[in-house]
C-alpha cells in the first residue's frame, strides 16, 4: 500500500500534545534540535497551558517539531514505511520538507521562529479573520468574496470546505451575505489570530522572501505536494513557492488528489494533533484508508499493526 503523509497546520494545536510521547529518546532529541534552533524551550510551550500555543509566533516550531518528532520515531522502527508522497497544510509544508530531507533542521526551525514573528506581526497590524465554508457552491462564495474589497478563499481543503479570510468587517459582511444567498450549508467564524494566505499578509511575504534568499533546500528525497501551486516542490523554486504561500490560496484537497493521481497512494497517515486532515481525505476520496498518530498508544498500535514494514 502506498501512502501519503499528512502535517497537520496550524489550528490544530492543543495544550500537552506530545507530553506522552517525552520519554522516546528520538522524540525528544527532535524537540531538542528544534528548541534551540527556535530558541525556544518548545517542551516547556507543550506543557503550557497559558495560551501560548493560540499565538502564532510559538505555535509554528511547536507544532512543526512535534509531527517531526513522530517522522523521525517512524523512520527509526519502520524503515520501510512506503510513503509516495507528502503534503502538509500550510505551516505542515515545513515538518514535511524537513522529513523529506530537502530543509535542515537547524535551518527549517529557525527559519519557522521567522516566519512566526513575521505572521504574528502582520495579524497584530489589522484586525483580520476567518471563517469555515461548509458544504459550498464553490462559484457563487468565489463570487461574494470578489464582491468585497477585503475578502477573499484563503484555503481551498476540500470539495466541502473552504476558508475565506479578511478583515474583522469584511467577514462579517460576507457570512451575512453567504447565508443569504444560501451558497453554503454552513459559515462558522474562526477563532485565529490573522487572515492568513490573503493578501493581508503581503507585508509577511514581503519578509520572507528576504528571509528566504540565504535558506538551502535540496531536492526532497519524497515528493512533497506544494499547497501554492499543486505540484511537486523542487529545489531550485522551493523558497520563491514559500515565500508566495503566505498571501495567497492553498489548495490542499487539490494535492490529495495529486496524490491520489500521480503518486498512486492508497492511504495516508496523518501526523499530528486532531483528525482534520484525515476527514478532508475522506472528503476527497471516501476510498482512501485513513490513519492518523497522535498518541504513544496511536504510534504504538500503527507499529504493531504495519510491523511488515520495519
Amino acid at each position: 500500500m502506498q501512502l501519503g503523509i499528512l502535517f497537520s497546520g496550524q489550528g490544530a494545536q492543543k495544550p500537552g500534545m506530545g507530553c506522552d510521547l517525552l520519554a522516546d529518546e528520538t522524540f525528544s532529541k527532535t524537540l531538542e534540535q528544534a528548541s534551540e534552533a527556535a530558541e525556544l524551550d518548545i517542551v516547556k510551550l507543550l506543557k503550557s497551558e497559558n495560551g501560548e500555543l493560540n499565538q502564532t509566533r510559538y505555535v509554528q516550531p511547536v507544532l512543526a517539531a512535534f509531527s517531526l518528532g513522530i517522522w523521525h520515531m517512524l523512520q527509526r522502527d519502520l524503515p520501510n514505511l512506503p510513503a509516495a508522497g507528502m503534503v502538509g497544510l500550510s505551516l505542515g509544508e515545513y515538518p514535511a520538507l524537513m522529513a523529506a530531507e530537502s530543509l535542515v533542521i537547524d535551518a527549517g526551525f529557525a527559519l519557522l521562529k521567522d516566519r512566526g514573528q513575521y505572521m504574528q506581526k502582520a495579524a497584530d497590524e489589522v484586525a483580520s479573520t476567518l471563517a469555515a465554508v461548509i458544504d459550498p457552491d464553490i462559484e457563487p462564495v468565489e463570487k461574494i468574496c470578489a464582491q468585497l474589497p477585503d475578502v477573499w478563499v484563503a484555503n481551498y481543503n476540500s470539495p466541502r470546505q473552504l476558508v475565506i479570510g479578511g478583515t474583522q468587517a469584511g467577514i462579517k459582511e460576507a457570512v451575512e451575505r453567504l447565508k443569504a444567498s444560501q451558497a453554503a450549508k454552513r459559515v462558522i467564524k474562526l477563532n485565529v489570530s490573522g487572515a492568513f494566505h490573503t493578501p493581508l499578509f503581503d507585508g509577511a511575504r514581503q519578509q520572507m522572501k528576504v528571509r528566504l534568499h540565504d535558506v538551502e533546500f535540496s531536492q526532497p528525497k519524497v515528493p512533497v505536494i506544494s499547497n501554492t501551486i499543486v505540484a511537486p516542490f523542487q529545489s531550485k523554486e522551493t523558497a520563491a513557492i514559500l515565500e508566495r504561500q503566505l498571501a495567497v490560496p492553498t489548495h490542499f484537497g487539490q494535492d490529495l488528489q495529486y496524490l491520489i493521481d500521480h503518486q498512486k497512494i492508497e492511504g495516508t497517515l496523518e501526523i499530528g494533533p486532531g483528525k482534520t486532515l484525515s476527514k478532508f481525505a475522506k472528503q476527497v476520496d471516501a476510498g482512501l484508508i485513513r490513519e492518523h498518530i497522535e498518541t504513544r498508544l496511536d504510534y504504538e498500535n500503527f507499529v504493531k499493526e504495519h510491523a511488515q514494514w520495519s
